[in-house]
């Protein structure tokens, strides 16, 4: 699949040379920060320097008051609390944070709740909610999920059972009948930041409680599960995010809770975690359990002391891991094989695909991996109870959200993001929704949507590989949507021995030489792409996309190219 190289507007090098000298940094790295909108100094020192004290007002948010002053009755009077979260790594992570509020609070009388994937189905449900009337827990405080349930929070106030809700989901047409409903994509809500994850939420209310009361709590014990939802939920790295996951981090790297300590000894992590190592190391690991048997295990993970029982949990989770990525590679190759075979979907803007044996638990990975080979926006889908579930994937810059709520009327229920979303319909609906969606993706999409995009943040030559301008560029960390790792190009580029490299042949360690200087070997290694080896060794110039990356040998560290796409450089 060839990408678009997109290049970021150019800054004026006026500008450039004007933060240049108020921060005392390069021109590359100023052009860096100009281009993400910091443009003054105290922008960039709030960036370089984020701050727990430049949190918003919880209070803020619509709804907080009611929902603090509601939690707080059901603590000063015991009624209960079923502590209610979705199954994903926001949902579990969300689950866990406000459990081990409760625990360090040392109120007993709650327990957590997430549903069951594959009997339960996404969201607030009515065995959830059976479940808390049974155990007589009088408040479900709902995490990641609830902002669509609208019959579902009708059945639980029939159960005398009050619900809290905190969703970063957007809302549907009508808001449910909950006692309080803290969402920041409410249209009625003023809070000043919308990105939040269903953890971060959660985190609010928990920071608004402890404003309230006057208790006297340490935020840092509860943001490396800020961090893991926020890296795994993409959900945007500015704002609130930035300062969640900057401090979540650092307790991660600094004083990990058991369960993640015992996930980063198992798989022998010693080095300082990024937050790419919480999406592609600890994410997959936790949305495993989920997938694959009940997120409830992960939860317990996120929440055990005892070793012993850590171990075993990450035994199982190590496990269901293994079976996730099998189902994942069976599922991927059906469903292009099933691709290749379908005149429709040869030709079509979308990808919408449907096999009854097809686990539920992998259908969104498996969306992935088919928009790594027919890049555009797909869904997939399995039978579930009877019904057809399954999971929305979008390519860039399109709104796969609206384009299944302008389809809506075919469906069950739905709900999501701009990139991923889940939906449920009835079996004989699914071809009547195959056409509309294809209509409606086809009426959307831009004609630079068809082609993956490599956003390109400026141009560097050789003599800029080096040390000092990596350490400068990996203090803008930690890196997600809206501050994503730079990628650099350098052009004019020969071969100098590079070579097809892993146990798969599938990979590329380069050495290549530039015209400017050609004593100065440029090495980097190239992920998947064993097969532009022919372009190398035909001798012709190339041009690289690249992030920069630090290779480690014998103790000696260097600087070298995470190549990301090669080109003839005509």
């Amino acid at each position: 699949m060839q990408y678009q190289w997109i290049f970021k507007e150019k800054i004026p090098q006026a500008e450039k040379r004007k933060l240049s000298r108020e921060l005392g940094i390069g021109t590359s790295l100023a052009t860096l920060l100009l281009q993400r909108g910091l443009n003054s100094f105290n922008k960039a020192q709030a960036f370089f320097c984020p701050s727990l004290a430049d949190l918003h007002d919880p209070f803020l948010m619509k709804d907080m008051d009611v929902a603090v002053q509601r939690l707080h009755t059901a603590l000063e009077e015991d009624q209960g609390i079923l502590v209610y979260g979705d199954y994903d790594v926001d949902g579990t992570t969300s689950v866990a944070l406000l459990s081990s509020f409760l625990n360090d609070l040392g109120y007993e009388n709650h327990e957590f709740y997430i549903p069951d994937r594959y009997k339960e189905g996404y969201g607030l449900s009515k065995a959830g909610i059976d479940h808390a009337k049974v155990k007589g827990l009088g408040l479900i405080v709902a995490l990641d999920c609830g902002i669509k349930a609208v019959e579902l929070a009708r059945y639980a106030k029939d159960q005398g059972i009050d619900l809290i809700i905190c969703d970063h989901h957007r809302p549907g047409a009508e808001l449910p009948p909950a006692v309080a409903i803290l969402d920041p994509k409410r249209d009625d809500c003023e809070y000043p930041y919308k990105e939040l994850s269903g953890c971060g939420i959660g985190l609010k209310l928990i920071q608004a409680w402890s404003k309230h009361t006057g208790f006297d709590w340490n935020i840092e014990n509860y943001l490396d599960l800020c961090a893991i939802s926020i890296a795994c939920d993409i959900v945007p790295m500015n704002g609130e995010n930035r300062i969640l996951s900057f401090y979540g981090l650092k307790e991660i790297n600094i004083n990990p809770r058991p369960g993640i300590k015992a996930i980063l000894e198992r798989l022998g992590k010693n080095t300082v975690l990024e937050n790419e190592d919480l999406v592609f190391l600890i994410g997959p690991r936790i949305n495993a359990a989920g997938r694959i048997k009940h997120a409830s295990y992960a939860a317990e993970l996120f929440l055990g002391t005892d070793q012993k029982e850590l171990e075993d949990l990450i035994d199982r989770i190590e496990s269901y891991n293994s079976e996730r990525r099998e189902k994942d590679r069976e599922t991927t190759e059906h469903a292009l094989s099933m691709i290749g075979e379908d005149a429709f979907l040869s030709s079509s803007k979308s990808t919408v695909l449907y096999h009854q044996n097809w686990n539920k638990g992998v259908v969104g990975i498996v969306a992935s991996r088919l928009i790594e080979k027919h890049y555009r926006p797909t869904i997939v889908l399995t039978e579930s109870e009877g019904k057809l579930s399954g999971s929305a994937r979008s390519v860039h810059d399109f709104d796969v959200y609206e384009a299944i709520d302008a389809c809506s009327d075919e469906l069950l229920q739905f709900g999501g993001h701009k990139y991923a979303a889940g939906l449920t319909m009835e079996k004989d609906r699914f071809d009547q929704f195959r056409e509309k969606f294809e209509a409606e993706v086809s009426a959307r999409l831009r004609e630079d949507q068809h082609q993956p995009v490599l956003e390109i943040d400026l141009e560097l030559e050789p003599e800029d590989l080096n040390q000092k301008f990596y350490n400068q560029v990996n203090r803008m960390t930690p890196f997600g949507p809206a501050n994503m790792r730079p990628v650099f190009v350098m052009r004019g580029l020969r071969d100098d021995g590079s070579r097809i490299v892993g146990s798969d042949r599938k990979h590329l360690k380069t050495s290549l030489i530039s015209e400017s200087d050609p004593t100065k070997v440029i090495k980097g290694i190239a992920f998947g792409m064993a097969d532009k080896e022919d372009l190398l060794k035909s001798g012709e110039r190339v041009d690289v996309a690249f992030s920069l990356s630090i290779n480690e040998w014998r103790g000696k560290r260097s600087v070298e190219m995470m190549i990301k796409d090669i080109r003839p450089s005509n």
